[in-house]
């Protein structure tokens, strides 16, 4: 029987991720908090659909929490992989407020 677990290979070491305990969840919301120690991501759903509603409110699901060089990693895999995103269909435009203090 042929192994399917996706490998890679360094120059020193090869890597087999392993996904046979994987569960996927999907979030529309991230929210990350920090220590010194640690990166928190909590990932939720935003189920609200009425612009009108006063009070908004996220389910959350999941937590993920990784030390600050992992946290580090992501961010530089995340801004590599949107880049390729980008290329390839189309710049994402975010419309972000205003958080300067008045």
């Amino acid at each position: 029987m042929e192994d399917k677990t996706p490998q890679e290979k360094t120059e020193d070491h090869q890597i087999r991720w392993d996904g046979s305990r994987m569960r996927t969840t999907y979030a529309n919301v991230c929210n990350v908090s920090s220590t010194r120690e640690e990166v928190a991501f909590m990932f939720g759903v935003n189920k609200n659909w009425h612009p009108s509603q006063k009070e908004l409110v996220i389910e959350l699901s999941d937590r993920v929490i990784i030390n600050p060089y992992a946290a580090k990693r992501l961010a530089l895999l995340l801004t590599n992989t949107m880049a390729e995103y980008e290329k390839r269909f189309g710049v994402i435009n975010l419309e972000m407020p205003d958080v300067t203090p008045q």
